[in-house]
């Protein structure tokens, strides 16, 4: 059954350009939410979907998986939220909710999870994200946007965030001051590193030239800076890191890398290579290193950022924008002409 019209920004085809598209949601279902999406972060996800760059494009693409807002109407069963909640969706709305994965609360990893856009949901429609005036989704896929966060510092933390955070909180706790590295300084790298101090870390930004140093010293907080192409620092650093936060998403050399890890050290990748990464087992065998991986990050761990981030008064190094100046924003995303994320300011755009 449908329910309200409402108008996104959608790509019609892989040129990726954006222009304002109406289309039908579903009707509120008993444990649906229905939100006024009010902010919207930007990634470079969905440049790469609207594009036709990963899995192959449903055509109109409404992007979109940072997404806060308020809460409008709620379904008969719901009762987590009220009206005039402020709330935020991440990057899935569905999952199979019977797998060990779901049983285990790590939803991101069901082999049937439902991505907030490009995804069919169950009726078989296709989903549209929070380039849009409204949502509908289910109220387990919501989290609460505490109250002393500002909306649009939520934004990067449902996406970027969580995917940073997720690898990290298995550090937390453990007493020990960790000698971290954050690889690669975009919207994933600079939340990692903030991540990182917060939980008492010392990190070090690993980066191929020197043009961020001053911000990642200064303005994050980082405790040192190593550009990966000058041979000396990097032998200096050899042997040094108990893990390498890895958030570089296009190809790049591992061994370089693992060769900075202490004995035991772990590499985590949460950057998607479009293109095979290579090492030798030698690499990691001698220096019983470990190479793992990360997908964003479960609903649990997703409310979790959200109360790290207010409960420490961490910021998120955002630049506002109004969806009529969204095409533009993602040329200076492929140029990485923003520091660190763009956001857009939803209900303030005239979306027709």
């Amino acid at each position: 059954m449908e329910g309200r019209r409402i108008v996104g920004w959608a790509a019609r085809d892989a040129s990726g350009i954006l222009s304002p598209y109406s289309f039908t949601l579903r009707k509120t279902g008993s444990e649906d939410v229905l939100i006024k999406v009010l902010y919207c972060g930007m990634d470079h996800t969905d440049l790469h979907q609207m594009r036709d760059e990963l899995h192959p494009t449903n055509y109109p693409l409404v992007p979109g998986h940072e997404v806060v807002g308020e809460v409008v109407e709620l379904g008969s069963e719901v009762k987590k939220y009220r009206i005039g909640d402020m709330v935020g969706v991440g990057c899935i709305v569905g999952s199979c909710g019977s797998c060990l994965c779901c049983d285990s609360n790590k939803e991101q990893y069901c082999n049937s999870r439902i991505f907030t856009y490009n995804g069919i949901y169950k009726d078989g429609r296709p989903t549209q994200g929070g380039f849009s005036s409204h949502m509908v989704v289910h109220q387990k896929f919501v989290v609460k946007i505490p109250e002393k966060l500002p909306l649009e510092q939520a934004a990067p933390l449902l996406c970027a965030g969580v995917t940073a955070f997720s690898p990290l909180r298995e550090f937390m706790g453990s007493g020990k001051v960790l000698n971290a590295g954050i690889l690669g300084l975009g919207g994933v790298g600079h939340l990692g590193v903030k991540i990182a101090k917060a939980m008492g870390h010392h990190v070090t930004v690993i980066s191929t030239s020197d043009k961020k140093r001053e911000e990642a010293l200064q303005h994050l907080g980082a405790d040192a800076f190593i550009v990966s192409s000058n041979a000396a620092q990097m032998e200096e650093a050899a042997n040094t890191m108990d893990y390498i936060l890895d958030t570089v998403p296009a190809f790049h050399p591992v061994p370089l890398y693992l060769s900075l890890l202490k004995f035991d050290g772990k590499l985590i990748l949460v950057g998607a290579s479009p293109k095979l990464l290579e090492f030798n087992a030698s690499h990691i065998i001698l220096g019983k290193k470990t190479i793992t991986g990360s997908f964003i990050g479960s609903m649990e761990e997703t409310q979790e950022i959200l109360d790290f981030w207010a409960e420490r008064n961490l910021s998120s190094m955002v630049e506002v924008v109004e969806m009529d100046y969204v095409n533009k924003a993602f040329e200076r995303m492929e140029r990485n002409d923003v520091r660190y994320r763009f956001v857009l300011d939803v209900a303030r755009t005239n979306l027709e």
